[in-house]
């Protein structure tokens, strides 16, 4: 995969840190930056919308699209398959335009190891307790299990490039906000240390 001219930011952490909301506001605000849509076998929830949120596929076209190389990565997950097509990240990035990758953590590290330019930025949710209260919130199943899953991910927290913790909104999206605008300025000859 050529480095092309944009920038890659994969953004991972626990389901329910609040890495959704804070690429959202960011593609609000910022036009040069694209969400790369991933496709996933699981069923849409009642608020998403397929080609905006995720492809939803079934599995012998996932399967199918594994044996033609054409995930950056992919992974199962809860007992469903999520990748990351190849063309939602290749084609912005050649034109120039940054991409924006919201994936777990181990597809994060994998694309770490295809792509080692990307930027990884690890949301950190708040507490334990303020976690599962979120997905409670949310409507999630298996709240025991999703939280082991959350304590092996942030066991790997220190590989990835940044962490911004997100205990409240506004702060973490400034964070995120700035560690964004530092790597374009670091590539164009900048300093913002």
């Amino acid at each position: 995969m050529s480095k092309g001219k944009g920038h890659l930011f994969v953004v991972s952490g626990p389901s329910g840190s609040g890495k959704t909301t804070l690429i959202e506001k960011l593609l609000k605000e910022d036009g040069n930056t694209v969400f790369s849509v991933s496709y996933t076998t699981r069923s849409p929830r009642p608020n998403e919308r397929h080609g905006k949120d995720y492809y939803f596929t079934d599995a012998a076209t996932f399967e199918r699209m594994i044996a033609e190389s054409g995930f950056l990565e992919w992974e199962s997950v809860h007992g469903y398959l999520y990748g990351t097509p190849v063309r939602e990240v290749t084609e912005p990035l050649e034109k120039g335009i940054d991409v924006v990758l919201d994936i777990d953590v181990k597809g994060a590290l994998r694309v770490m190891e295809r792509c080692p330019q990307a930027c990884l930025i690890f949301i950190e949710p708040p507490s334990v307790e303020e976690l599962t209260k979120r997905l409670s919130i949310r409507g999630e199943k298996e709240i025991e299990k999703r939280m082991q899953r959350v304590k092996e991910e942030m066991e790997k927290k220190h590989l990835f490039t940044f962490t911004v913790r997100n205990d409240n909104v506004f702060n973490a999206f400034k964070d995120f906000r700035s560690i964004i605008s530092s790597v374009r300025g670091q590539s164009n000859g900048e300093n913002h240390r």
